[in-house]
C-alpha cells in the first residue's frame, strides 16, 4: 500500500458514518463556465496553436505521414544529435534507420545518462491553441515526465487536428486526472527580476514542434 491509498484509507473511515446528504462536497461543480473565446473551424484552431507555439519560441514545422520521417531525420542532423531518446511505444515509422544512435527510455537510465542525451522524440495527448500548450500524460508514445525535461532539445509530434482543442477547458475533459500530466507552453524559461529571459533552467533550450496532419 503506497502513501496515496493509506491517505484515501484514512478519508473513507472518517466518512464512513456520515449520510450523503451530509456530504455537499460531492455534488457535481457546475461547468458553466465560457468553454472556449469564440467558434472556429478545425483549421483555424490549428493555426491558432501555431501562431501560439510560435508566439512561446517553439519552432513550428508541418509535415504529412509520409514526410515526417525526413523532417525528423533532418532536425536531428541540423542540431548535431548524436544519440536521441525515444519512449517505448513512439510509433516505429516516425524514426528511420539511419541517424543518430536511438536510446531507448528504460527505468535503469540516470537523470545524468539522460542528459548527455542530445535530443529526445515524443507524441503528445493533446495540444491547447488558445495557450499555445502541449500536455503530456506518460502515455505509450511520450514515456516517462523526465525524459521531456532533462535533454536539451524535445521534438514534440502533435496529430493534427484530431489532438488539438481550443481551450484549457475542453482539454481538461480529454485528459485523465490520474496520469502524470506534463504542460508544456515553449521551451523551459523564467526570468529574473529585471525580466531577463533565460531558457533551459528547467527542461529543454529547444523546443520543436511537428504538426502531423
Amino acid at each position: 500500500m503506497n502513501s496515496r491509498e493509506r491517505i484515501l484509507g484514512r478519508v473513507r473511515r472518517a466518512l464512513a458514518d456520515v449520510t450523503p446528504d451530509e456530504r455537499p462536497y460531492e455534488e457535481a461543480v457546475p461547468r458553466d463556465y465560457l468553454r472556449a473565446h469564440g467558434e472556429r473551424t478545425a483549421a483555424e484552431t490549428v493555426e491558432l496553436l501555431a501562431e501560439n507555439l510560435a508566439d512561446y519560441r517553439a519552432i513550428v514545422h508541418r509535415a504529412g505521414a509520409g514526410e515526417l520521417p525526413g523532417l525528423v531525420m533532418r532536425l536531428l542532423a541540423e542540431r548535431g544529435s548524436r544519440e536521441v531518446l525515444v519512449p517505448p511505444g513512439l510509433p516505429p515509422g516516425w524514426l528511420t534507420e539511419a541517424g543518430p544512435v536511438r536510446i531507448e527510455d528504460r527505468a535503469a537510465l540516470t537523470a545524468a545518462r539522460l542528459d548527455r542525451v542530445d535530443s529526445v522524440v515524443t507524441g503528445c495527448a493533446v495540444a491547447i491553441a488558445e495557450t499555445g500548450t502541449l500536455v503530456l500524460d506518460g502515455s505509450p508514445d511520450q514515456g516517462r515526465r523526465r525524459i521531456s525535461l532533462i535533454p536539451d532539445h524535445h521534438i514534440c509530434v502533435v496529430r493534427v487536428p484530431d489532438q488539438v482543442v481550443s481551450s484549457v477547458p475542453q482539454a481538461l475533459e480529454r485528459l485523465d486526472a490520474r496520469r502524470p500530466l506534463t504542460w508544456i507552453s515553449g521551451p523551459s524559461a523564467t526570468s529574473d527580476i529585471e525580466l531577463d529571459r533565460v531558457e533551459g533552467v528547467h527542461g529543454p533550450r529547444t523546443l520543436e514542434v511537428i504538426l502531423l496532419g
